[in-house]
């Protein structure tokens, strides 16, 4: 150090005359020293009552000035100002200097300590805090000896004593870039004032240890997550407080300029811990993964971060601080969430958040400087404290609450006995404060899973759940949680090792604790997937086709109706509607068989399918009908296009026994419009194009026209004659023959029904058949027909006695779907006085096959009332020949199609059918034999009976009575 008077150099340099240039130096130096108390610093005045400043305001810093350091003093007594020069002698000095002056004007001398804190918490920033560390390497004074460092781990401090009436110069050594505080203290204050805050700290830190302490043995006796995550929480919080307090260098031997690195991690650890906290507290993870994925990247990136704070303290300890405050903020949602929704665990947890976001506030003023003073930093230590305690105590009511005092208490036999109350096979317990799920059989091992792969966590079930039950379950669970009562009754699918689902039926009901939560869920568990699947079948085939699979004719109309609802209201919908009918079918259903029939309806059927677009839907209306809902197409040269598509689908060659069979199609369709109100308008406006493009020879496409009702009225007037003809008494009966091949005698009649109308004269009924079926007035024949013939026998039998001889009438589709069709037979035998055996229904095959249940149900039925059944037309329905030892049919009726066929292999399939007939108990009627030779071969193959016009043809009940009092002469007599 060079101290020297402006004044002597000015004399030494008068002195010295041998050079000219030595005289112009002392000039300026003369004028620098006049000029040097205009730019010198103000010193601060101190008395003896003084007992700390802040000398923070009066201190200027000067940047980057190297290791030497020059800087004019105060003025003096003599008001002189002075030129010092300051050689650094510290190591860490970064060559920033600070200066200030103070002036004693007492008269005594004054000893005081110059004290610059190491780490501040006010004001040290958010982004990049200031972490600390050691401020000043050494202070020079303008007169004296450079000042004693005394020892101290949280500040610089140096002793300085002014005498009276001085004026002293400090020059402080910087060893950090930042000085944010410098007080001046009386050594006896400052000593009082580190006692003091020695007490408050050391209560706090002891309160957080014994938390800490406290809340680890608790998770050591009670081992669920809430209890170690809040012992974490109370551990890094103990942490910080030894940091900033200074208490952990007195455990630990930080050297200088580690503290920053320690206490960013402690800060880092203060944030992971309260992330997972909030996490464990809430049970997050009941459910969801994702909330677990969540978590764990962000208490990841903080250990990470706390990696960081090795080489960067400052950005380690800016993010966690950020950290903390987004879990904050976060965690009032989620907790205002639950809390709405009644999660008791949210609610109680409210208090302790509210003083958190408090906390958070108080110190993020502090940070940024907005309130500054001394008490700020130690009362948010203690904040915190009082943070965790009350954290703890809402933990602890948890621990100590009735319900943990039940944990565990059910054994094994409990849970059978439990099993037993619910009247399952397989008991589900669900330990609700654990979250844990058992299953007792193990459930896994019936799916085929590891074993216990489903015992754990209730969460570990929605992987195995169907995608459409997930929500049901969760929801139905968390519903007990929060009423703390009911029953849970529930079926959902679990998925098996093999990708299959298997249905069961859980019922279960909670165990309430003494505090009124539930701790416990046990019931139990059936598989109940072969019955899903029975319904499932019925469901399927009541509205499905049986041979092809495709929705019916109801399935697709309600399918209609409620695209047509919503075509009302958006104007991008607008159903197309096709009808297809193909053409001339039945000639090759009877020229191939039906096994040939069937397999060319599923591949047209499928042929037909492949051109649907996602939105389109195909149904089977009848045998060979079949209508398709186009959605996907709203232009109509597109429209026109599928309809093409659909033509040259049919109409491509099947190969069938190596023969190729080439097929046509009729095509009606229609497109959806305001003015139709339904879907069966739609579909019948599309059935009479479909009927139009018929009557022009078929294999043609026929876009519906309002023309087209007009063809229809014909129908339409029929089916208003055919009501006033029952009412009018137009329909008669005729009877066929059933010839004996024995001995040519006649068995019995067949009733064909028939309708004079009285403009058209005899009406056939291929004709009024199915108007009768499709307007309903098919059951009122049907009870006349029945009525008629059972009458009309018994009049024969009381002309000709008693001989063997029998009435058949024909039985339509729905009369046999109706209930009261077993009543009906029942009444009308009754009222003509006849035997049950004298009296017989003919049923088609195809008709029997449409609903083989309810036909098998029915039939039963009227076989028990001790009458006939003849299967009609036998070999002319799509059915399997396995369903007819289902059905209680006494009698086949070959029909005409077998006889006339002239083909070599006519005798063969004769014989067979024949032969089948007898070895399953049924007698034969041939239909259509045209001459002799015929009648004697079916005679040879065993056949008993013939029915044709050769042997008689149809006639009035009149002429049958004719006929049987000249085959029966004796029986009169």
């Amino acid at each position: 150090m060079s101290i020297g008077p402006a004044q002597d150099e000015a004399e030494a340099l008068a002195v010295t005359t041998r050079s000219g240039w030595l005289i112009i130096a002392a000039f300026f130096a003369l004028l620098a020293a006049w000029t040097a108390p205009a730019q010198a610093i103000e010193p601060i005045k101190i008395s003896r009552e003084d007992i700390a400043l802040n000398l923070s305001g009066a201190v200027e810093i000067y940047r980057n000035q190297g290791q030497n350091f020059q800087v004019s003093t105060a003025p003096g007594i003599d008001g002189i100002v002075r030129r010092i020069e300051v050689e650094a002698k510290d190591e860490r000095s970064t060559g920033d200097w600070a200066v200030f002056a103070l002036a004693n004007s007492t008269d005594q001398q004054i000893d005081r300590l110059i004290v610059a804190p190491h780490f501040r918490l006010v004001g040290s920033g958010m982004i990049w805090p200031d972490l600390g560390s050691s401020r000043i390497a050494a202070i020079t004074p303008s007169e004296g000896f450079a000042l004693d460092r005394l020892a101290s781990n949280e500040a610089d401090v140096f002793l300085v004593t002014l005498n009276p009436g001085s004026v002293v110069t400090f020059v402080a050594e910087l060893s950090a870039q930042k000085l944010p505080q410098v007080y001046l203290w009386e050594p006896e204050a400052y000593k009082d004032t580190i006692n003091s805050y020695t007490l408050f700290r050391g209560i706090v830190i002891g309160i957080a240890g014994l938390l800490a302490l406290f809340l680890t043995i608790l998770f050591v006796v009670k081992g669920t997550s809430m209890f170690p995550a809040t012992a974490a929480l109370a551990w890094a919080i103990l942490a910080y407080i030894s940091i900033d307090f200074g208490f952990l260098n007195k455990i630990l031997e930080i050297t200088p300029g580690n503290e920053q690195i320690w206490r960013a991690g402690t800060e880092v650890a203060l944030a992971a811990t309260f992330v997972v906290f909030l996490f464990t507290y809430l049970n997050l993870n009941r459910w969801h993964w994702h909330f677990s994925y969540g978590v764990l990247a962000w208490v990841f990136t903080l250990f990470m971060i706390a990696g960081v704070a090795v080489f960067d303290p400052a950005i380690a300890s800016g993010i966690a601080r950020i950290s903390f405050a987004m879990t904050a903020v976060v965690g009032i949602g989620l907790i205002a969430y639950m809390a709405f929704k009644g999660y008791d665990r949210a609610i109680m947890l409210v208090p302790s958040w509210m003083m958190i976001l408090l906390w958070l506030v108080g110190a993020w003023m502090a940070v940024t400087g907005l309130l500054d003073n001394d008490i700020v930093q130690p009362a948010l230590g203690g904040g915190l404290i009082l943070i965790i305690l009350l954290i703890g105590f809402t933990v602890m009511q948890h621990a100590f609450a009735g319900g943990a005092l039940h944990q565990g208490l059910f054994s094994d036999m409990e849970r059978q006995a439990l099993a037993v109350t619910g009247a399952g096979d397989i008991v589900w317990d669900w330990d609700v404060l654990r979250d844990r799920v058992i299953t007792k059989p193990d459930i896994s091992r019936q799916l085929g899973l590891p074993l216990n792969s489903l015992h754990g966590p209730a969460r570990n079930w929605l992987p195995a759940l169907h995608a459409e039950d997930r929500d049901s379950f969760r929801t139905t669970l968390d519903v007990i949680l929060e009423h703390r009562r009911g029953r849970v009754g529930q079926m959902f699918r679990l998925r098996g090792a093999d990708g299959h689902y298997h249905w069961f039926a859980l019922r279960a009901r909670p165990v309430i604790g003494s505090d009124g939560e539930v701790i416990r869920c046990v019931g139990t568990l059936v598989d109940v997937t072969e019955h899903k699947k029975a319904e499932e079948r019925l469901l399927h085939d009541a509205v499905h086709d049986n041979l092809t699979g495709l929705p019916n004719r109801e399935l697709f109309l309600n399918g209609l109706e409620a695209v047509i609802s919503i075509a009302r209201t958006e104007e991008s919908i607008r159903p197309t509607v096709f009808v297809i009918d193909i053409d001339r079918f039945k000639q090759v259903n009877d020229g191939l068989g039906i096994s040939a029939g069937d397999t060319i309806l599923l591949t047209i059927a499928r042929r037909l399918h492949r051109l649907l677009k996602p939105r389109d839907s195909l149904s089977r209306f009848a045998g060979d009908q079949f209508a398709m809902m186009l959605l996907s197409e709203q232009d109509p040269v597109r429209i026109a296009a599928v309809a093409d598509a659909i033509k040259q689908a049919i109409s491509a060659p099947i190969t069938f026994a190596k023969r190729e069979i080439v097929l046509t199609a009729s095509v009606g369709l229609v497109s959806w419009t305001s003015s139709q109100t339904s879907a069966d308008d739609m579909v019948k406006d599309a059935e009479l194009a479909m009927h139009q493009a018929k009557r022009f020879g078929g294999d043609r496409i026929e876009p519906f026209r309002p023309a087209f009702r007009s063809v229809g009225t014909d129908r339409l007037q029929l089916e208003s004659d055919l009501r006033r003809a029952i009412e009018r008494s137009e329909f008669t009966l005729a009877y066929q023959p059933i010839v004996r091949l024995e001995d040519r005698s006649i068995a019995g009649f067949e009733a064909l029904l028939r309708w004079e109308h009285p403009r058209r004269g005899t009406i056939p009924p291929t004709d009024f058949i199915p108007v009768a079926e499709s307007c309903g007035v098919i059951v009122q024949l049907g009870l006349f027909a029945m009525q008629r013939a059972a009458d009309d026998l018994h009049e024969w039998q009381k002309q000709i006695g008693n001989v063997p001889l029998s009435v058949s009438v024909n039985l339509s589709s729905r009369q046999l779907i109706r209930r009261d069709l077993v009543s009906d037979v029942r009444s009308v035998i009754a009222r003509a006085n006849l035997k049950p055996r004298c009296f017989r229904l003919e049923l088609t095959e195809s008709l029997v096959m449409d609903n083989p249940e309810q036909s098998a149900h029915v039939l039963a039925k009227l076989k028990q009332l001790g009458i006939g059944l003849s299967l009609d037309d036998f070999g002319t329905g799509y059915s399997s020949l396995s369903y007819l030892t289902r059905f209680p049919f006494d009698t086949i009726k070959i029909d005409k199609s077998f006889v006339d066929d002239q083909s070599p292999k006519r005798t063969v399939l004769l014989r067979s059918m024949v032969n089948m007939a007898h070895e399953l108990g049924l007698s034969v009627v041939a239909e259509g034999v045209a001459d002799e030779n015929d009648a004697l071969q079916l005679r040879q193959m065993g056949c008993e009976y013939v029915q044709s016009f050769m042997f008689g043809q149809p006639m009035n009940a009149e002429a049958a009575a004719r006929l049987l009092k000249e085959q029966y002469p004796l029986a009169q007599a």
